[in-house]
């Protein structure tokens, strides 16, 4: 073989050897890149493993979190009853009642509501019930006395402490003469449990005032929320609230709220006893008449034959009343007065012991019968049979005098058995005790005791 031969059999095994450590390294590169693939690839799995862990560790947490805030939320479930008293009139047997009934109208209501929420939200467990009943006490105590329904109107103060003193969540709350503040608390009430979560469902019994159908329209645009307000209708709703509550759950109560107002029967009852004698009439515009002017000529009824006599003028300061004599009198009575021409009744509330005023209160006693005589309610359930004592029946006249008469500080009836001047009133003060919740106006307020004039009548 010549050397030409063996030089190409070289060239040849060099080309092999050349191939196959190329493709060794070809090999080596690969095996290193699948190591880096491979490593990367553990890397990764160790990182999404730890990530996963870490987000069931997170979402355990949070379900456990959440879990809490639900038992949180879920603790003191609550409702909520708005009354508006001007709509919402307890029926007649809870205010003649006085502080009974204002135990037994708290009573019913929380057995009323409690009976509701088992049937339409049996979910509920236990909830508590509150009540807010905002009136007028003085407005509904004077609507009552007219329309006949009691004759004393201090029983709808009375009903008021009962209805406060029976059910702890339970708050009756003489909003006094400011109508516009009962749709200003009632819908701040209503606002700020709407979104509360542990208050399940908001009862409001409201009247016929549009400011109320405009709350109800604005809580109509937040359609989630309409499943949490239940209407009440005692007066019936007038057509504004037509459109609006039938988007609401509506209930009534018949066997705790009257359906109508009370109307006034002041003529029909003055027709009907006007046989009676003057003292027994409950005071009214229309049974006596002051003298118009000091410069007026005063005419009265002779006993004696009926015929027409003209007195001169009466003094000034002097007041005077237009009304027939009766026979047997054996001397005229008088109205002692100060030196301003007020009214001065004889009676010190600081002699008036404050058990005996208490234990007297709760007698129910009529203060027609023993102050009067007679009694001219046919209906009237207060007691009549008790033999008073001369202490208690000063304790009885201290109590009438505590409700505010009609004609104030010019009231001209000497047999006037009701208050003309606050008993918590010091002279020269224009304050009180009861500051502007007193029944007794601003100007009975600070009357100077001192009596100077006296009026026969």
């Amino acid at each position: 073989m010549t050397a030409q031969a063996f030089f190409e059999r070289y060239k040849h095994m060099t080309t092999i050897e050349q191939g196959k450590n190329e493709l060794i390294e070809e090999l080596l590169s690969r095996v290193t890149e699948l190591e880096e693939a491979y490593q990367k690839s553990i890397l990764d799995n160790e990182r999404e493993t730890r990530f996963n862990r870490d987000i069931q560790i997170h979402e355990m947490e949070l379900m456990d979190h959440i879990s809490k805030i639900k038992n949180i939320m879920d603790r003191e479930p609550f409702v909520i009853v708005l009354l508006d008293g001007d709509g919402m009139i307890f029926k007649d047997e809870f205010l003649q009642k006085g502080e009974q009934g204002g135990q037994n109208a708290a009573k019913e209501l929380y057995n009323t509501i409690e009976t509701y929420l088992s049937k339409h939200f049996s979910h509920l467990i236990s909830p508590k019930i509150m009540t807010k009943l905002y009136v007028n006490l003085k407005g509904l105590g004077d609507t009552c006395l007219r329309a006949g329904i009691i004759s004393d109107p201090t029983l709808v103060d009375d009903f008021a402490r009962g209805f406060n003193n029976n059910v702890p969540l339970f708050d009756l709350v003489d909003i006094g003469s400011a109508r516009n503040k009962t749709h200003d608390k009632i819908g701040e009430m209503l606002k700020l449990h709407l979104y509360n979560c542990h208050c399940h469902q908001i009862f409001l019994g409201c009247s016929q005032d549009n400011e109320y159908a405009r709350i109800l329209e604005d809580t109509l645009a937040d359609r989630d929320l309409l499943g949490r307000l239940c209407l009440i209708e005692g007066v019936p709703f007038e057509k504004e609230f037509e459109s609006i509550k039938s988007s609401y759950r509506v209930t009534k109560f018949p066997e705790l709220f009257r359906n109508t107002k009370p109307v006034s029967t002041w003529a029909p009852w003055k027709a009907a006893v006007a046989t009676k004698p003057r003292s027994l009439l409950t005071p009214s515009p229309t049974q006596h008449t002051m003298s118009p002017s000091r410069n007026s000529t005063l005419t009265t009824s002779s006993a004696n034959n009926g015929t027409l006599s003209t007195t001169q003028p009466p003094n000034p300061g002097d007041f005077q009343v237009v009304r027939p004599k009766t026979a047997g009198l054996s001397a005229p009575k008088t109205v002692e007065r100060n030196k301003y021409g007020q009214r001065v009744d004889r009676l010190d509330f600081k002699t008036v012991p404050r058990d005996e005023l208490s234990r007297i209160k709760k007698l129910k006693l009529c203060n027609f019968y023993f102050l009067q005589g007679e009694c001219p309610n046919e209906n009237c359930y207060h007691d009549h049979s008790r033999k008073l004592t001369k202490n208690e029946l000063f304790i009885l006249k201290a109590i009438a005098r505590m409700t505010p008469c009609r004609f104030g500080l010019e009231c001209d009836d000497p047999e006037c058995m009701y208050g003309h001047r606050c008993p918590q009133s010091e002279p020269g003060r224009k304050d009180c005790y009861w500051g502007s919740n007193c029944r007794f106006d601003t100007s009975a307020h600070g009357i100077d005791t001192n009596i100077v004039k006296v009026t026969k009548i």
